[in-house]
């Protein structure tokens, strides 16, 4: 990315008076990767805010957008080639100077960011955090600035030949145990699996999905500056700018969703049932696209579609994403199915359970998500998982359809969950091939009955889909 021309600024931080200038792009990305790591808090809610608080737009949005999003992707890696270059761990160096660091290890290695001026603005950076080590910064990022990507892969990176997973995580910045979860889910190919990696490395496309009935995708295209989407019947792929400019996403007519999760939300909605078709059921609704678009087609075909939602808050995002369309939201827990009359037993004809996951699948839209989960969150999550799908099959309707969604890829998610879970539930249910319900010529959905999607073939987040018929 070419550098663009900084905006000169002041920040106030404790009892001085007076700060070095730090360009505002970088101030706004410094602040935006500080945020995420001291607070947990997340890229896509902090920077927007961030950006608006001091005034930037356009290039210099951009630029900041680049810099804090290149910067989390890049983490691990970053990491490693500061810990050397520093001579002691990167855990050891102060929080603030840290992140700046990293910060400035990004442009030196994955921009076109001139070094000298990466060395420079960074050290102004830390003069402003931590002026005690200035020092120390701009001899940490001459040494980082001797090589280039390339050399400090080969020269920290373990060989490909003895331990290819571990040469694959730093090489492309994930951690281990996502990169031999990717690899096993891909039948342990280790080329499809560094397409993977470097496509989770891109910045993603922002998709749009134009309601049925209310937004006609071609006219959403022209008016988004963008394209129709490669494979959903809905998806549009904006060209630039903020989606929420755009006059079908305020009022309601179109709304932001990865064409996955259109695919997978669609395939229910297509998918045959026997009898009647008017009861849908989205059992994990938070925060609503799914919903949205279910709730959609439901009214092109006189169903009505109960939405439901543990989370108060996240019932609310439900409730403000399905204005208008025939959708009833509950405030309840999915698994209490057959517990109270709101969610009563052999009800619903169609029902989705998009069960909570790792996130895996989605990791190019959420950078900071690889560096946060953990190997020991899957017993939890999988046993969620299973028992909502076991909820669904009860609230299922014999000859109805309901669908299995994670947004991961880690088979313990997909596979074992959904087996296991139809195993165990006391209910009668037949897989459905879900290839045939997705577009036709889509490639590399496999033998079935479930269908991955991935990045790198598809160009949609990682979503898992299986569908089951009650008999």
């Amino acid at each position: 990315m070419r550098e663009t021309a900084p905006r000169r600024g002041t920040e106030r931080r404790g009892p001085r008076a007076v700060r070095p200038a730090v360009d505002l792009p970088r101030h706004a990305a410094y602040e935006a990767v500080a945020a995420v790591n001291r607070d947990d808090a997340y890229a896509n809610l902090v920077l927007p805010v961030i950006l608006r608080e001091q005034g930037l737009i356009g290039r210099d949005a951009a630029f900041a957008t680049e810099l804090t999003y290149g910067t989390l992707r890049h983490l691990g890696t970053l990491d490693a080639i500061l810990t050397s270059a520093a001579g002691r761990d990167v855990q050891r160096i102060d929080p603030p100077v840290r992140d700046a660091l990293r910060l400035g290890a990004y442009q030196l290695l994955h921009t076109r960011v001139p070094a000298h001026a990466a060395v420079s603005s960074t050290v102004d950076l830390v003069r402003t955090v931590g002026p005690g080590a200035t020092g120390f910064a701009n001899a940490v990022l001459r040494e980082v600035a001797g090589q280039d990507l390339d050399g400090w892969v080969s020269r920290l990176a373990p060989s490909p030949e003895t331990d290819p997973i571990g040469h694959l995580a730093l090489a492309h910045s994930h951690p281990q145990w996502i990169v031999r979860a990717f690899s096993e889910a891909l039948g342990g190919d280790l080329g499809e699996t560094t397409r993977l990696l470097i496509e989770d490395n891109v910045r993603p496309p922002v998709h749009l999905c134009a309601r049925p009935g209310l937004a006609d995708p071609v006219e959403l295209a022209d008016e988004a500056g963008g394209a129709p989407g490669a494979f959903s019947p809905y998806a549009v792929y904006l060209g630039g700018g903020s989606p929420g400019d755009l006059a079908a996403v305020a009022d309601g007519r179109a709304h932001v969703q990865d064409e996955g999760s259109q695919l997978v939300a669609t395939a229910l909605a297509v998918a045959p049932v026997d009898g009647p078709d008017g009861r849908w059921l989205d059992l994990c609704a938070g925060p609503g696209g799914k919903s949205a678009l279910l709730g959609a087609i439901a009214a092109q075909r006189g169903a009505r579609l109960t939405a439901v939602e543990v989370a108060e808050h996240r019932a609310r995002l439900v409730e403000k994403a399905t204005q208008g369309l025939p959708v009833t939201v509950l405030h309840t827990d999915g698994r209490l199915v057959g517990s109270e009359a709101k969610l009563p037993e052999e009800h619903f004809d169609r029902v989705l359970v998009d069960a909570p996951c790792t996130g895996l699948g989605s990791l190019r839209r959420r950078p900071e998500s690889r560096w946060r989960r953990q190997p020991s969150d899957l017993p939890a999550l999988t046993r969620l998982q299973r028992e909502l799908l076991a909820a669904g099959l009860r609230a299922l309707r014999p000859g109805g359809v309901l669908a299995y969604v994670t947004c991961s890829p880690h088979t313990v998610e997909t596979h074992v969950s959904v087996t296991e879970a139809a195993r165990r539930s006391g209910t009668a249910v037949d897989f459905v091939d879900a290839r045939p319900l997705l577009p036709a010529g889509m490639p590399g959905l496999g033998d079935g009955p479930t269908v991955q999607l991935w990045p790198h073939r598809h160009g949609t987040d990682a979503m898992f889909l299986a569908l089951l018929r009650r008999t």
